[in-house]
């Protein structure tokens, strides 16, 4: 029997047939409606072809998608490529054991796999060994398939809670990132960027400009005619910076009614002619508050590196604010570059 390459069942194409596509019950009169569960990926690395042939038949029956190594390198390849919910693996395998494969994946791999720690071997100091190396269970040769099948299920439970939680951590740190009202990156998130694309700009040599921006008498607004008020203002410029954002470049809001801008790869009349259009279309823009017809403009300060030791964020952030207070003092509605 081949390996990984050719014994693939990811595919969902098995000895005993193709699968059937998960369908909703709903679609049978009469039955509740729920969704059945995708099939569970599963690796499973054996080196006796028997107990191969003997585990593809319990799990391609009980319709889940199996994907076969017969050594612990084929194994190591299979779960990066596949990232599987759970791995079957022998204990006394070539190359690579079971125990060693187990450290190996608790060490590399981010996402978690459910490990279960196949052995012929009864002895308790051995079976506490496999499980302090990373094993999550362990099942003695020769098993019942029915026994295979419920450790088989406990480990989908468990993948699925770990996933569950990964989810759920990766939307809180997206949270703990994002300005909550205009749904933009807060100053953490945009600290973080800039530290990553000034060492960008210095390794490769290309200008990153840093643009501060400041909404005109925003406090005048907020008096006149409410929070409300400002809080519409704030949320359609920060929609225009987006907008205007390419990809590769990064706008944010770092408090208040300041926001910042950050542009890369252009020269400076590129930069001005990004900002200059930004400028132009918020002053365009027509707020209706109670009956009252206003308009709303922002000033903005720019910096730049380009060059040989980078400045820190703090430092470009303190020149763009510079900036910002001469396109302040000039008469607003403008926008200065640092000197």
């Amino acid at each position: 029997m081949s390996g990984v390459s050719t014994k693939q069942r990811f595919s969902g194409v098995a000895k005993r047939g193709r699968p059937r596509p998960a369908r909703k019950e709903a679609d049978i009169p009469g039955e509740a409606a729920h969704v059945v569960p995708e099939p569970l990926k599963i690796v499973v690395a054996d080196d006796s072809r028997i107990y191969r042939n003997v585990v593809e038949g319990f799990l391609v029956e009980a319709g889940h998608a199996v994907v076969f190594a017969k050594n612990g390198s084929e194994a190591l390849a299979a779960v990066a490529k596949h990232q599987p919910s759970l791995l079957i693996t022998d204990w006394e395998m070539p190359d690579v054991t079971g125990l060693d494969l187990c450290r190996r994946i608790r060490q590399d791999h981010k996402d978690y796999v459910y490990i279960i720690l196949l052995t012929s071997n009864t002895e308790k100091d051995q079976i506490i060994e496999g499980l302090a190396a990373g094993a999550d269970d362990y099942l003695t040769k020769p098993f019942h398939p029915g026994e295979l099948l419920a450790r088989v299920g406990v480990g989908r439970r468990v993948s699925e809670l770990h996933r569950q939680i990964q989810a759920k951590n990766l939307a809180l740190e997206q949270l703990a990132r994002t300005d909550s009202l205009t749904g933009l990156p807060n100053r953490r998130a945009i600290e973080d960027w800039m530290k990553r694309e000034l060492c960008g700009a210095e390794r490769h040599g290309f200008p990153l400009w840093l643009v501060m921006a400041d909404l005109d008498h925003f406090k005048c607004i907020n008096d006149t005619h409410g929070h409300e008020a400002g809080d519409t203002v704030l949320k359609r410029f920060g929609e225009l910076l987006r907008l205007n954002t390419r990809v590769s470049n990064l706008c944010g809001r770092i408090g208040g009614e300041e926001f910042i801008l950050a542009i890369s790869h252009v020269d400076r009349g590129g930069a001005e002619t990004a900002i200059e259009r930004i400028r132009g279309q918020l002053e365009a823009e027509k707020f209706v508050f109670e009956g009252s017809l206003i308009t709303a403009t922002a000033s903005f300060g720019i910096a730049v590196f380009q060059g040989s030791n980078a400045p820190s964020f703090d430092k470009l952030l303190r020149d763009a604010d510079e900036a910002l207070y001469t396109a302040k003092r000039k008469g607003r509605n403008r926008l200065e570059f640092s000197s």
